[in-house]
């Protein structure tokens, strides 16, 4: 074969060549022509790669037709499918095989297909067997061909054979050499002339015929050849029938959905299509469908129409209310926003009720399968009425599942043990919304009665939440909704004998009691440390005396008010008093502590208030549960947080009126701590202990369900007032000072009082034989022996293993502090003291810094307690830290022990307290009781008020001190 000479005249021709073995293919040829134009025999096969050469005779489809048809040349189609090297003729000799041939053909043709639609125009030949590729030029028909199946029925058989139609007139085909050139969409070649046909025929149909007038088919097989054959004809093409009938039919179709249960798994939803008695899936892509009739031995085709767009919408409407295609080979649906971790079972059930009346409106009809439960379907509502009685809230609630109304309590088992299905008086099953489950479920759980159902009225926060959700209509008295908004409660006038004022939240705070008063709701007053939990609480006992005090004079009987129980920690006691005695002095108080203490509980009634502590509740409990107080107050209440505890288990035997508890942090180290406390106020609030894990614990704490948080909080909102220091900042002064007094230990006493009474005795001596003067060393070194004795006595003595009442107290305020978030400096004179201090806060792993004088980066440890977020502690004694440093961080001081000269302590408090400082500022002073701390601190007060401006520094103060002074101080 000589090749073409590019740089003279040549042609592209397009040739349909019969390929030994894969049949009839088409392959671009470039030809030269001859001086006078025409073609001569010089030709060759491009390819991509040789095109280039002939660029100048190419248009931009024959680029694109070169490489389509480079992917059905022998060469590519063998690579394709045999993977190794090979020659053709060995590869169709020894691999190639009919099977084969079904594989690839197809997708030859396809090809074909898309190189017919580029050939408009182009030069095609019909290649000789000799393969020269132009010798017969051919032309493609101008308009598809259509084709006419005709069925002939007589007695003895069926004849079948099509006719074909070109520009509206009858070609002759039949034994006219004809060929199928290819098959799916048929291209038909004769008389030079390739012909194309409409609706997508395939050249099978036609095959039998290009060498056969009919085909037969005897009377016996027709009903099977009908069903197989003819039908399927019929749906798909033009067919003209003797001896039976084909009658093309077209009806209005209605949607209709069947729900499929699937258990365990994702239910779905199969489309229907019925047009009259006839029933389509959605999906079949037929536009039109085939159903034969057979009236003894007549037969009727019915062809009916599909309305496919119409059909395509009704998928579009049921997507775009929420419904996804589960996969492509099932056209079912499925709810596409369900979550994995929901029983996805009832899915499409409650999708259908939720979307009813809308599919209604849409002509959509409901199917269920035959034989299996029946389910109803309609909108599902609940009507809830909500009335308040006197202890109780009254539920009337009436379930509609679509037309039947059914008992809300019917569903309280199912609601609980979440169980979808409910089965109705009529046999049918109403489906549970999931939604349900969770709105109800707290309201059923805590409502009690068999025929109806009745809410304690403790549950007004469940309540609250049904009406503001909109999900019940409720009746209650304007007060009570008052307790869903603490600042509309009315104002309570403060008792006549309370000296002082109380900031305005506090009054809110004293308001808010009384309201729980006139309910009998027990309370937990959880403001931040510092704000006067115990002024608040002092103010409503003081006006509860008075206001006895009034009733039972008006009724002229003897007194009817009990004793109020106050339990706190030890080391509160002392603070308690002072502020009653600050506050309320008219309140009789009994101290309810220490070996010498009554052992009947007659005693009380002599009292307004009996303070004691949780470690002597639970030992007297057996006497403290035997009256009835009006008021039991725990204070810091986090002590009861633990149910298995002891002190919960005294503090649940005790009776009383009303129940109130103050804590700073109600919730130390877990959600659980909530359920002792709020129990005792309010038993039955949060149900059990093992319902409170369940449903709250575990899926607050580990699945961090905010959901369940709201729940929670909606329980407890309106038993609960917590406010912060924030919150609060703009009625508190820019600093608050607390005298904190601590009580020693009695280990710490025995060793305080031994000390004493060594110095008692030389001073006393001194004073006889008139050497005082020269001992005032002395009296100093005894001095601040016992003010280390009052701080911890292992600061003296490094063997001693007792503990001290103030570190107790310290650290215990510490705690509460820190829970709060807060940073705080601690302040002491003693190194010593500090030193403790320090290993207490490694052993609690609590992340501090620490300066005395000999810190040398001051700066470092400055700015990591300013700027570290986890450094909230600072301890700093007195001397180092009085002067140059700038801690505006924190907002709470401590100072550990009372300083003689005032103006250095002065000078501490002003480390937090100074120009960058937003916060309030706290300072807790820690006195230890019937010590020297107490008695120095009164007489500070004595004699600053004379000497302000001389006394400067601690020798000049002892100097002040007379020996008179000296003997009260150690009294």
């Amino acid at each position: 074969m000589l090749r073409v000479d590019s740089s003279k005249p040549c042609q592209i021709i397009y040739a349909i060549a019969k390929h030994e073995y894969l049949g009839y293919v088409i392959e671009p040829h470039i030809v030269q022509l001859n001086p006078n134009g025409e073609f001569s025999l010089t030709h060759q096969r491009l390819f991509s790669n040789t095109a280039t050469e002939f660029s100048h005779c190419l248009a931009d489809t024959d680029l694109k037709l070169i490489k389509l048809l480079e992917e059905i040349e022998q060469g590519s189609v063998i690579k394709r499918y045999y993977k190794k090297l090979i020659r053709p003729s060995e590869f169709f000799a020894k691999v190639f095989t009919e099977q084969l041939f079904e594989t690839i053909r197809p997708k030859i043709e396809k090809r074909l297909a898309e190189a017919f639609n580029l050939m408009n125009g182009k030069e095609i030949y019909l290649m000789s067997k000799e393969g020269y590729p132009a010798e017969r030029k051919l032309q493609i028909a101008e308009e598809p061909a259509s084709v006419l199946f005709h069925f002939r029925r007589n007695e003895e058989e069926i004849r079948y054979f099509p006719t074909i139609k070109y520009k509206g007139m009858r070609i002759e085909f039949m034994f006219k050499n004809a060929e199928i050139i290819c098959n799916q969409p048929a291209w038909m070649l004769m008389d030079d002339t390739l012909y194309y046909f409409d609706k997508e025929i395939e050249g099978k149909k036609l095959q039998p015929f290009l060498n056969k007038r009919y085909i037969a088919i005897p009377r016996s097989s027709e009903q099977s050849y009908f069903e197989k054959f003819v039908a399927p004809l019929i749906e798909k093409h033009n067919v003209y029938a003797e001896g039976f009938t084909i009658n093309t039919e077209k009806y209005d179709a209605r949607p209709v959905l069947k729900p499929i249960y699937i258990e365990g798994g994702i239910s779905q939803l199969q489309l229907y299509f019925k047009y009259a008695g006839y029933v389509f899936p959605y999906g079949d892509g037929r536009h039109i469908s085939v159903r034969i009739e057979r009236k003894e031995d007549d037969y009727t085709f019915h062809r009916i129409k599909r309305s496919v767009s119409w059909e395509k919408g009704k998928l579009q409407l049921l997507e775009s209310l929420g419904l996804k295609t589960a996969s492509s080979l099932f056209q079912n649906l499925e709810v596409a926003s369900a979550r994995d971790d929901d029983d996805q079972s009832f899915s499409v059930f409650e999708w259908l009720n939720q979307h009813h009346q809308q599919l209604v409106n849409e002509g959509f009809e409901i199917d269920q399968p035959e034989g299996q439960k029946r389910y109803v379907f309609g909108s599902s509502k609940i009507d809830l009425q909500v009335q308040e009685n006197n202890d109780w809230f009254d539920i009337h609630a009436v379930v509609h599942f679509g037309p039947y109304q059914i008992p809300f309590i019917q569903l309280r088992n199912h609601i609980l043990n979440h169980k979808k299905e409910f089965t109705l008086p009529s046999g049918e099953i109403a489906v549970i919304p999931e939604s349900w489950f969770s709105q109800y479920g707290n309201l059923l759980h805590f409502s009690e009665g068999k025929s109806e159902l009745k809410l304690r009225r403790h549950h007004i926060g469940l309540v609250n939440s049904l009406a503001e959700g909109e999900m019940a209509e409720v009746t209650m008295s304007r007060k009570l909704q008052k307790l869903t908004d603490f600042e509309q409660l009315d104002d309570v006038p403060l008792p006549q004998h309370f000296n002082g004022q109380l900031r305005h939240y506090q009054q809110a705070g004293y308001n808010w009691f009384h309201f729980l008063k006139n309910y009998h709701f027990g309370g937990c007053l959880a403001d931040d440390m510092g704000l006067g939990k115990t002024i608040q609480t002092l103010a409503l006992l003081q006006k509860h005396k008075e206001d006895a005090e009034t009733q039972s004079a008006a009724e002229a009987r003897g007194s009817s008010k009990s004793a109020s129980l106050i339990i706190m920690p030890t080391s509160l006691i002392y603070n308690w008093l002072n502020e009653a005695k600050k506050f309320a002095p008219q309140l009789r108080i009994m101290v309810h502590t220490g070996t010498f203490r009554y052992k009947s509980a007659e005693v009380f009634a002599n009292y307004d208030v009996v303070i004691t502590t949780y470690g002597i509740t639970r030992i007297d409990i057996d006497l403290l549960k035997e009256y009835f107080f009006d008021y039991i107050i725990l204070d810091e209440s986090q002590n009861i947080k633990n149910a298995s505890s002891k002190s919960f288990q005294a503090v649940k035997l005790l009776k009383s009126r009303y129940k109130l508890i103050l804590s700073g942090t109600p919730v130390e180290n877990s959600v659980n701590d909530l359920w002792t406390q709020m129990s005792f106020i309010n038993p039955g609030l949060l149900g059990s202990q093992q319902y409170f894990q369940n449903e709250f614990v575990t899926a607050i704490e580990k699945k961090k369900d905010e959901d369940k948080a709201r729940k929670l909080q909606t329980l407890i909102k309106p038993f609960v007032m917590r406010r912060t220091k924030e919150q609060v900042a703009t009625e508190l002064p820019p600093k608050t000072e607390n005298l904190f007094y601590c009580q020693m230990s009695d280990e710490q006493s025995s060793v305080y009082e031994q000390v004493k009474s060594e110095y008692r005795n030389e001073l006393l001596k001194s004073l006889e034989d008139g050497t005082f003067a020269k001992t005032q060393i002395q009296v100093l070194q005894g001095l601040t022996k016992l003010r280390q004795i009052a701080n911890h006595p292992s600061m003296i003595d490094q063997d001693y293993e007792g503990d001290s009442g103030k570190f107790e107290n310290v650290t215990h305020t510490l705690s509460t502090v820190l829970n709060g978030g807060h940073k705080v400096l601690i302040f002491s004179q003693f190194v010593k003291q500090l030193n403790i201090y320090r290993n207490y806060m490694e052993e609690q792993k609590i992340a501090y810094v620490y300066l005395d004088g000999a810190t040398q980066n001051r700066g470092d440890v400055v700015k990591q307690f300013q700027e570290d977020k986890n450094t909230r502690v600072f301890l700093i004694s007195i001397k180092a830290g009085g002067v140059g440093l700038n801690l505006t961080e924190a907002d709470y001081v401590f100072i550990l022990d009372p300083w003689w000269n005032p103006a250095v302590e002065q000078q501490a408090i002003d480390r937090t307290h100074r120009i960058g400082q937003t916060k309030n500022v706290f300072i807790y002073k820690f006195i230890t009781k019937d010590t020297v701390e107490e008695k120095i601190l009164a007489l500070q007060q004595r004699k600053l008020s004379v000497a302000r401006a001389l006394i400067t520094t601690e020798d000049s103060f002892i100097k002040s001190l007379t020996a008179e002074d000296i003997k009260e101080i150690l009294g």
